[in-house]
């Protein structure tokens, strides 16, 4: 049985402050990475990003689980992390 297309996006990019909600410095400087149709494949994508950008406290990358904006009232768990 084919598994579920659970759509993933990680974004990220230079944050205004590192306490409180997450808000970008710069909307137009977000970094797109992509969109992974699995939990797993967006986590090495967002862990190689977050690796990259180590040295600047305030680079953020984030992990969008889109699958549960497209569908809210579908189940979408993430059965593979």
């Amino acid at each position: 049985m084919p598994t579920k297309q659970l759509l993933h996006l990680v974004i990220g990019g230079e944050l205004k402050r590192l306490e409180g909600p997450a808000e970008f410095a710069d909307l137009k400087k977000v970094d797109f990475v992509g969109a992974y149709p699995s939990y797993g494949e967006a986590m090495a994508a967002w862990r190689g990003k977050a690796q990259q950008t180590v040295d600047n406290a305030l680079m953020r990358y984030f992990i969008i689980h889109a699958h549960k904006l497209l569908d809210p009232e579908a189940d979408g768990e993430d059965h593979d992390h």
